[in-house]
């Protein structure tokens, strides 16, 4: 199956077909894949209520495209190459037949516990050959999945299993990152002291802690799936059932269950994998973001396989145990097409060139950015040191609610500019739209960048909550899919991300509500109030700069006050929260009406002492200057 366009002139008479007729269009794309009975309607939509609804009638199952249609010509290929967190730990091979078999014993594994179509199964896991094995199998049952990056805390890991009344959790003793061990089953019991709906947990041997096991509840993994059947029929879905459920932060506290479903979610991610990386047979794919994000779903696990793609799956960090690693690992592996975040590009900068001079690179064709816009520093040495001044960058602007690439150059098909991400991948109606909504026509303006029609990855519901989906994304302009995003088009009409306009904080590639963050402070006994706010970074693109308001009653000192706070983050959220600064402030700037004035904050957070403005209308004028002069 080969979606690829071949000429940067192809794309643009493509994507004027696809804007024309979008229905036949992606129901041409639809064609290439195996369906168990072909769907009755294309399209049936509107953004009001959102109401979306993409190959209505069709019946599938994802994993027979990821996996049964590649087994008589391509059973022996490669499926991941499997590099573990210790170099000279033992690397692991995984073939398409492989990993079918592998995948139905998982599937028979979770109907024997009860696990039927519908039920929401929680995985908490490294990043393993199992772990890709576990979600596969939920989807070949029908069992919708709920990934949570393993570096979040207990709490958020309850959280996500409560708002999703997930009945198994899958995860592992614990895993190796870098030179840590993280006890991943001892945070799962903590958490399931505050979860009820939980009937059995599977734990995967990974750093060998044997931990306390409940009678009853845990089970082995391998134990579990040893005596298993290799062949389970897969489960028939129909196009909108959801396929999966992934929490993201929004700007209330709680994290939003963005729900994709099974068959817009596939036919887009096969299609944006094979545009945006040029993926041609037997190359090899190395995605480095970790499965508990979307970029793990749709890039390691999803695209690549309905692709019939070689990837690479890394277990460790990319400074483990040097910063040669990642780059040591292309090699080995002869990547050819590298997909990395901007954050990590920054931290390996850092560290010379000797870590990258060391190496060859020259299998790359294609090196990816994905999380926040690349500044031009960093892209400019990416594409010197990594691409050899040879390679393409895809600089790919896409959210977990859209469930795939939006915005990218096309592997070495079409025109690169730094911190530019580039044109619409075909079927996506871009457009930049001014504070009242109407659509910016001119090129070099700025404006909120909006989709306004439908693509079949588009988010379907937040779990449990319709009309938070509706408010979020779909309220703030009629007829348009919001993203948070302001953006500006070029003379030439290529996209530049310019960043968040809402009270979100992206570090690192990750999205956190500024409420998620505060309200894990708040629960802190010291803390009376808090705001926090992003402020450039050099590394992660943005920081994190909290500012509170305590009463300590002098029985903390300002350093252990610091520390106790950072916790409280830790505990709720989880270290990729943590804020790079904690400023104890005597008061917040506020409205008369009681709104925290975060503009203020963040030109304090950014360096600025005096020039804000007019603050003569706050309620307490005063305590901008007190702040300024702590800061």
């Amino acid at each position: 199956m080969d979606l690829r366009i071949k000429s940067f002139e192809d794309y643009k008479q493509i994507y004027n077909e696809s804007v024309q007729d979008p229905e036949k269009f992606w129901s041409n794309v639809a064609d290439q894949f195996h369906w168990k009975k072909s769907w009755d309607k294309v399209l049936e939509w509107n953004f009001a209520e959102p109401f979306i609804k993409w190959f209505n009638g069709g019946q599938l199952n994802i994993t027979e495209n990821m996996l049964d249609v590649h087994l008589d010509n391509s059973g022996d290929k490669i499926a991941f190459y499997w590099e573990p967190n210790d170099p000279e730990a033992h690397d692991t091979n995984i073939t398409y037949k492989d990993l079918y078999h592998k995948v139905c014993k998982a599937a028979n594994a979770l109907k024997s516990l009860g696990i039927k179509k519908g039920d929401r199964v929680c995985i908490y896991m490294p990043m393993t050959l199992e772990a890709i094995v576990s979600i596969i199998a939920c989807a070949r049952i029908g069992a919708v999945h709920s990934i949570v990056f393993a570096g979040f805390s207990s709490n958020a890991l309850a959280d996500r299993i409560n708002d999703a009344s997930a009945k198994l959790v899958i995860t592992a003793d614990g895993l190796h990152r870098g030179s840590k061990q993280v006890p991943l089953k001892e945070m799962t019991d903590i958490a399931l002291l505050n979860c009820t709906s939980v009937e059995h947990v599977i734990v995967l041997d990974c750093i060998h802690s044997k931990p306390e096991m409940k009678e009853g509840r845990d089970l082995d993994y391998h134990t579990l799936i040893a005596n298993m059947h290799n062949e389970c029929e897969a489960e028939t879905m129909e196009s909108e059932d959801p396929l999966f459920i992934l929490y993201t932060s929004g700007s209330t506290g709680k994290p939003k269950g963005v729900v994709h479903s099974c068959a817009g979610f596939m036919i887009y991610t096969a299609y944006s994998f094979q545009n945006v990386f040029q993926y041609e047979e037997g190359d090899v794919f190395w995605c480095t973001a970790d499965i508990g994000w979307i970029t793990g779903h749709s890039y390691i696990v999803y695209g690549p396989l309905l692709s019939g793609a070689s990837s690479v799956l890394f277990e460790g960090v990319p400074t483990y145990p040097d910063a040669s690693r990642f780059w040591q690992i292309c090699d080995k592996y002869k990547v050819n097409q590298f997909y990395t975040a901007p954050t990590a590009i920054r931290a390996l900068m850092a560290h010379g060139l000797d870590y990258v001079n060391n190496c060859n690179l020259n299998s790359l064709k294609v090196i990816g950015s994905v999380g926040e816009p690349i500044n031009e520093e960093a892209w400019n040495w990416y594409y010197k040191n990594i691409g050899k001044n040879n390679c393409s960058i895809v600089d790919t602007w896409w959210q977990t609610e859209t469930g795939g690439i939006m915005l990218s150059g096309l592997g070495n098909l079409s025109p690169m500019k730094p911190t530019h991400a580039g044109y619409p991948l075909p079927g996506i109606q871009a457009v930049l739209l001014d504070e009242e909504g109407s659509e910016i026509t001119k090129n070099e303006k700025e404006g909120l960048l909006c989709i306004k029609f439908p693509w079949p990855s588009i988010i379907r519901t937040t779990y449990g909550d319709h009309e938070r989906c509706r408010i979020t994304y779909f309220s703030d302009y009629k007829n348009y899919y919001f993203t948070g995003d302001g953006a500006k088009r070029d003379k030439d009409g290529m996209y530049r991300i310019i960043g968040r306009v809402d009270d979100v904080i992206n570090v690192s590639g990750h999205r956190f509500g500024t409420a998620e963050i505060e309200d894990a402070i708040n629960t802190n006994k010291y803390a009376i109030e808090s705001a926090v706010v992003g402020f450039p970074h050099a590394i992660k693109g943005q920081g994190i700069y909290a500012f509170v308001v305590s009463e300590s009653d002098g029985s903390a000192d300002s350093d252990e006050l610091v520390e106790s706070i950072m916790g409280s983050v830790i505990e709720g959220i989880g270290k990729i929260a943590k804020p790079d600064k904690v400023l104890i402030v005597p008061g917040l700037p506020k409205t008369r009406s009681g709104k925290i004035m975060r503009r203020i904050l963040r030109k304090i957070a950014e360096g600025e002492k005096s020039e804000f403005g007019d603050i003569s209308t706050l309620l307490n004028p005063d305590v901008v200057k007190a702040i300024a002069d702590k800061a």
